[in-house]
């Protein structure tokens, strides 16, 4: 009986967690944007907001500033994040969809506030990335 439900249990969390792949390092080396996120738990430390203590991940990287992770929803392969901007003053939903083992599509939901710097200005970045894992 002890090791039919052993059995079970260890079926059980294989199963969810090979099918909840949520803890990330993603890249898109061209426009030198990152993505590291944990939806399982708090688990990093996002640069600059180091005070705040550990949480469910960040975009940071070739943009203006550093956003945090602030709210998810995962749905099979698509996880649907929430991020403010290191202020707290603006707020962007991101879909981040599994492609294969190693690309996800990453869009940016709505209109689209995340920035980078080029020359003196704030220009828009694309709404749309394929990223590649920095797990392997």
């Amino acid at each position: 009986m002890k090791t039919a439900i052993l059995l079970l249990f260890f079926l059980y969390n294989v199963s969810v967690l090979g099918n909840t792949p949520w803890k990330l390092k993603l890249t898109h080396p061209k426009e030198k944007i990152d993505l590291v996120i944990d939806l399982h738990e708090e688990s990093i430390e996002v640069p600059t907001l180091e005070m705040f203590g550990t949480m469910n991940g960040y975009l940071g990287g070739n943009i203006f500033g550093v956003w945090y992770v602030t709210s998810f929803k995962i749905k099979d392969k698509l996880a649907e994040i929430k991020v403010a901007n290191d202020l707290g003053s603006e707020n962007q939903k991101i879909e981040l969809k599994q492609l294969t083992d190693s690309t996800w599509s990453m869009k940016f939901v709505g209109p689209n506030v995340v920035r980078r710097v080029s020359g003196k200005k704030l220009v828009k970045v694309p709404s749309d990335y394929i990223m590649i894992s920095k797990n392997r």
